[in-house]
């Protein structure tokens, strides 16, 4: 369904699917009741309970699968399915065949010739037609093959003999239906017998009716046939079997696409049987391909089976059926496809009235072909006169031929019996290119265009005495996409009047999609909204911000901190974005498809929500976009266009007007593997083809310019030898395969064009699989002598040969005379300094005006207010540009380039040009084929010698990584946990020390003094840490080179994002020290230190995303309170700490001029900390110690024990005077 482009093949996927889960289903419910079968051996057993897991689980699957079948994912899912269809037909294999096979054998002086061997399953008879086996009572065909080892391989792929066999094997009680399913048109011949004896099978059957019929075999042609031949060609002729006749075509030498056309007649064919039968289900004809030999029996190249189209005596010979149409049929060599045969077959009843009655055969008899019948008119394809023009531009790498090099030779093109001959190169060595570009035939070619016969370039050398050696040949199978089709009248867009306004809209940077060009005139709208764009960022960054929006509106960046890698790495941010919107795009349709698949009521409800969506997706977007770095919104970064595959896949391999056949040479392996393909090219020929009906149009040939010479290929240019230099750039390898035992390896650049082989063995990389090259070499390079570009890597080694980890191959020629102009991409914007300067030549008005006079485009006309106008299009932009000292200039390049970038909206003459680029290329190793041995990311300008030079190369090498020195000064800890009892007096107390590194230099961790026993946590250090590093601001990352190991050779390179990491430790003085909590600052993005200790609180880890963050390379310089964090039994993290911190980065320009010394020394030396005097220990002062311990930890326990003692004297007091004073004032005294 899905090759007939049927509708909705899912649906009907679906349903099979339903069906396989409730087959399951029922197949699981019959076992379950038939397992404990008494007559069940124990193998039965299992094999059936695993039968049934297996069945049961794919039920399961099929009902999942079911609801996962779509429009779009119905191929994946299908191959799923016939994963399904192997595991059953596995199951239904037993193990141990409990009949056994049917062999048939067919013998000669009783030695045993050739055998068939039919599985007993598939005769087997039973009263229920589902369980009946495929072939039980019905006359099948039978092809017997060589037994033993003769029948494996090539020679067992013919056929010994073919039977027509009635088989039935059944029960004992079942064999009155052995007859069951016996044509009609036989009878058993009844034996006369007794009354008590079986009825036997009989030993005989009697035909009743039969009839006679006459087979037409209409062989058109062959196509793609196997090489049998060491030349790569073939000797083909084809023999058709039917019934028990056989019949030849003529043998046509030396070709891989015969065009037999002949007619094979076979009379007098009897078949027995009723004649409905014979109309609906008419035996197989056999058709094998054979090679001719002079020597020897013929070889087998293939065989195909057709069904013949049958009329009967009383049918009219008339549509629809009649003719027969000629059909492609699949010929097989093995298990292997070896080719196509078009041909139709007829099986025509002889009536009573004999041969009269039947449609005459009309055709002349050739006598110069002897007694061959062509196919008659109303079967061979209706005709029509074409004129094929081939372009001859040259031949490429041709491999030596019996040992000798190629020195003369010549093209031969064949189609249809009629052919062309190329002008002879005289000199190979010297110019591989013809002296004669265009030379044209006229066939007669079949009107419908899946008839056209295969056309044949072949390629012979012309060597000494007028001998002819054939170097190899190519078939051109399908010539549609070679066909020339005028140009509708009707369609000619170009023809309009007015013109069109093409109006470059600028990038909005959220949605960093590519510039589409929009047909409206209003741009300054559209400026507007870019800036509100830009506006609404800034407000949202400020928000954001909250309290510090100081740092966040950064400072637009210094044009001279750009270089081609800040481009890079823009442009494959702007990838990523692409492809992961294509993702997003590719997800949103599937979810449209879902909903529609929902039923009616449902699925309307549901497109109202989904109307919603989209909107929701573009706020979530504008709001996920600002926490891009927020360089990408600002810097407006000139960019290239990052190609993650080669060019060639983008621009259709560059073959818009020169196309390169493969020369292939010798027999076609045996063997199922496909890289035979490979070793059998022993050449390419480049040219082209153009078949067009004739005569053409007047008013092609009367168009301005026209060259009669050329034919179609007008605007050719010439293929004399021309000096080139060639500049390709080498960016980065990715994940090469590893080449040394240690997983690794040490790559470095080698490059060959022509004679010239650059190695660039001493700037290899070591210890990369990720190298960063950034190199360009420059090769002065003759077209078309040395056009094929290899880039290879290579992996270093101290001893032995350097290993190839993998090449690219590159044809520099298509890409030179390609359309699409890839000699040097065009960027997006025009500069003549700083990092985007223009690399061409020449200037965009100059290439504009040559395509236009290249394509007969009237233009350009440039016109006032920063307009230009191209055929009918008018294109707008910017008119001035600035130079190094700011002056600015009025120029027509950026209009030119606006052109040229949209040079596929030019009507008739546009193409898309090749944009500035990077492309990756896959490294493939010839002794690993088909298997990526990394990729390569790189490209190439060319630039003809005979124009004026170009500049330098642009400088990619990789950015040197700048010298900082990060300060950290550590003033004071808190709150840090309490790990060590005391012995005296059993409380908790800490000897805090503070150890700090940056990530990937742990050996230069350092460490403050320790804080000794300190009881409340609290920790007074004033201590400095001094790291030097080296950092690469590009990439946000720290470079490391150290040697791996001692027996390292040279130092490896790392690069790792820049991090500090601070830990709080309790010293222990006999057992190891205590870890006790840790904190890993992030350089580039970390919160902001809290102003005190109380507001140090865990969410400053746990909650990074709504804070606000600062970057020491922007900041420079930090101060504040972090918290230390560990993870306690749960495994959730708590607070184990707070640090008081100071973090100071400098250059190191910056750090020599103002030193500062390690811990408190010298220079800028830090006062030393005003600690409590318990750190000391209690043996030297013990009574201070008590002292401080008491007053400390008992202060408020001994205020209130007095307080209370007081109360308690007064009270005591009170009671023990109120008796004296009651008794004075009683007694008045």
């Amino acid at each position: 369904m899905i090759k007939t482009e049927k509708p909705h093949p899912e649906r009907r996927l679906r349903g099979v699917l339903e069906e396989l889960s409730s087959g399951c289903l029922r197949f699981v419910t019959l076992a379950d009741k038939d397992q404990h079968h008494s007559s069940r051996t124990r193998l039965d057993r299992e094999r059936l309970k695993s039968c049934m897991r297996e069945l049961e689980n794919m039920g399961q699957q099929a009902t999942t699968l079911r609801s996962q079948v779509k429009k779009n994912t119905v191929k994946d899912k299908l191959k799923l399915v016939q994963n399904f269809l192997q595991k059953l037909r596995f199951l239904a294999d037993e193990p141990q065949h409990t009949i056994p096979d049917i062999f048939i054998w067919m013998m000669s002086n009783n030695k045993r010739i050739a055998y068939a061997r039919v599985p007993s399953k598939d005769i087997l008879y039973s009263i229920v037609d589902e369980e009946m086996g495929k072939d039980c009572a019905k006359v099948k065909t039978i092809f017997l093959k060589l037994p033993g080892k003769r029948g494996f391989g090539p020679a067992g792929w013919t056929v010994q003999a073919k039977m027509e066999m009635y088989l039935w094997l059944g029960l004992n009680k079942q064999r009155k239906d052995f007859l069951s399913g016996l044509p009609c048109g036989f009878e058993e011949k009844k034996t006369t017998r007794g009354q008590n004896l079986p009825s036997f099978p009989p030993i005989s059957l009697l035909y009743t009716k039969k009839q006679v019929f006459q087979l037409r075999a209409h062989m058109y042609q062959a196509r793609s046939l196997f090489a049998a031949d060491s030349s790569g060609l073939s000797d083909p002729f084809a023999r058709v079997f039917f019934i028990s006749q056989s019949q030849c075509t003529e043998v046509l030498n030396e070709t891989l696409c015969p065009t037999w056309d002949q007619l094979l007649v076979f009379d007098n064919v009897e078949l027995y049987g009723e004649a409905h039968e014979m109309r609906d289900d008419p035996p197989i004809i056999v058709i094998e391909i054979y090679d001719q030999d002079t020597v020897g029996k013929a070889d087998f190249m293939g065989r195909t089976f057709a069904k013949p189209v049958v009329k009967m005596s009383d049918e009219h010979y008339c549509p629809p059926r009649f003719p027969p149409q000629l059909e492609y049929y699949q010929i097989y060599r093995g298990n292997s496809t070896a080719g196509d045969l078009l041909a139709a077959f007829e099986l025509l009843q002889i009536g009573p009235g004999g041969k009269s009655d039947l449609p005459p055969i009309d055709g002349p008899t050739d006598m110069d072909r002897g007694p061959i019948l062509p196919v008659p008119l109303g079967i061979r394809p209706v005709l029509s006169k074409y004129r094929v023009e081939i372009l001859f531009w040259g031949l490429r790498d041709l491999k030596r031929v019996n040992l000798a090099q190629v020195d003369r030779p010549r093209v031969d093109i064949e189609c249809a019996g009629k052919g062309v001959q190329s002008a002879l190169i005289q000199n190979y060595k010297k110019n591989p290119n013809f002296s004669t570009l265009v030379k044209w035939f006229e066939v007669d070619l079949p009107e419908n265009e899946l008839l056209h016969p295969p056309l044949n370039i072949r390629v012979v050398d012309c060597r000494a005495f007028g001998r002819y050696t054939l170097v190899g040949s190519h078939a051109v199978s399908s010539l549609r996409k070679f066909i020339y089709r005028p140009p509708d009248k009707k369609a000619q867009h170009w023809n309009m009047t007015g013109e069109i306004v093409v109006n470059m809209e600028p990038e909005v940077p959220i949605k960093k999609m590519e510039t589409m060009v929009k047909l409206e005139a209003n741009s300054d709208a559209v400026v507007k909204v870019d800036v509100s764009e830009e506006e609404k960022e800034k407000k949202k960054k400020k928000k954001k911000g909250g309290g510090g929006g100081e740092e966040v509106e950064e400072e637009e960046p210094d044009e001279s901190m750009l270089d081609w890698w800040s481009k890079y790495f823009a442009s494959i941010e702007t990838m990523k974005e692409q492809l992961r919107q294509q993702e997003a795009a590719a997800a949103e349709a599937e979810e449209k498809e879902e909903m529609e698949i929902a039923e009616g009521s449902k699925g309307q409800a549901k497109n109202k929500e989904k109307s919603k969506t989209p909107k929701d997706d573009k706020k979530k977007k504008q709001q996920s976009a600002p926490e891009l770095p927020e360089k990408k919104n600002k810097q407006k970064i000139d960019e290239l266009k990052v190609f993650n595959k080669e060019l060639e896949a983008e621009f259709d391999n560059f073959e818009d007007w020169l196309h390169t056949f493969n020369l292939l040479r010798g027999k076609i392996g045996d063997n199922d593997d496909n890289a035979t393909e490979e070793e059998r090219i022993v050449g390419r020929f480049k040219g082209s083809m153009c078949v067009y009906k004739v005569p053409l149009p007047d008013d092609i040939t009367k168009e301005a310019g026209y060259d009669p010479n050329f034919g179609m290929f007008q605007g050719i240019p010439s293929n004399d030898p021309i000096n080139v230099l060639v500049r390709v750039y080498i960016v980065r390898a990715t994940d090469l395969h590893p080449a040394d035992i240690n997983g690794k390896a040490d790559p470095y650049i080698a490059i060959k064009l022509g004679k010239t082989d650059i190695k660039d063995k001493e700037n290899y990389i070591s210890k990369q699989l990720n190298p960063v090259f950034g190199k360009s070499f420059d090769i002065e390079a003759t077209f078309p002598m040395e056009s094929m570009l290899t880039v290879a890597v290579y992996d270093w080694d101290l001893v032995g040969t350097d290993d190839l980890i993998g090449e690219t191959k590159i044809d520099l020629e298509n890409r030179y005379y390609s359309k699409h102009r890839a000699t040097c991409g065009v960027s997006q914007t025009y500069s003549i300094h700083g990092y985007n300067t223009w690399r061409d030549p020449m200037k965009p008005s100059q290439i504009l005006s040559k395509l236009c006079k290249e394509g007969k485009v009237d233009g350009p006309h440039f016109g006032p207010g920063g307009r230009v106008k191209v055929a009918n299009r008018v294109f707008t932009g910017p008119t001035e540009i600035e130079d190094e000292n700011g002056q600015k200039k009025q120029t027509d390049e950026h209009l030119a380039l606006t052109v040229l970038r949209h040079w596929e909206d030019i009507p008739r003459a546009g193409c898309k040009l090749v944009p500035e680029h990077v492309e990756t290329r896959p490294l493939l190793n010839p002794d690993k084929p088909g298997i990526e041995q990394g990729r390569l990311e790189m490209w190439v300008d060319m630039f003809p010698m005979d124009m004026p030079a170009p500049g330098p190369a642009i400088d990619i090498s990789p950015r040197k990584p700048k010298k900082y020195e990060l300060r950290v000064i550590v003033w004071n800890t808190d709150e840090v946990i309490l790990e060590d009892d005391d012995y005296f007096t059993g409380e908790k107390s800490s000897d805090i020390f503070v150890r700090g590194w940056l990530k990937g230099q742990q050996e230069d961790k350092q460490d403050t003094d320790v804080h000794y026993h300190s009881l409340t946590g609290e920790g007074n250090f004033n201590w400095r840490y001094i790291f030097p590093f080296d950092y690469l601001m590009a990439e946000e990352k720290i470079v490391i080179s150290k040697k791996e190991s001692m027996f390292s050779w040279d130092e490896t390179e790392y690069k790792i994002p820049a991090r500090l990491t601070l830990q709080v430790w309790d010293a222990d003085h006999f057992s190891a020290d205590d870890f006790l909590g840790a904190i890993e600052l992030d350089l580039n993005r970390f919160p902001r230190g809290a102003k005190t200790s109380k507001q140090c609180s865990l969410e400053m880890v746990t909650n990074e995303a709504e804070l606000p963050m600062v970057s020491i390379f922007k900041q420079k310089r930090v101060k504040g309170w972090w918290p230390f964090v560990a993870r306690d039994e749960n495994d959730e993290l708590e607070v184990t700490g707070k640090v008081e911190a100071e973090l100071h980065l400098l250059t190191a320009e910056e750090a020599e001029k103002s030193p500062a010394g390690l811990a408190r020394n010298e220079p800028d030396p830090l006062e030393k900390p005003n600690r409590p005097d318990t750190s000391f220990i209690w043996f030297l002062n013990p009574l201070k110690s008590i002292k401080y311990l008491i007053c400390t930890r008992y202060k408020w326990l001994i205020i209130k024990i007095v307080l209370a003692l007081l109360l308690l004297i007064m009270i005591a007091l009170f009671l023990y005077s109120m008796p004296g004073y009651m008794v004075k004032k009683l007694l008045g005294a």
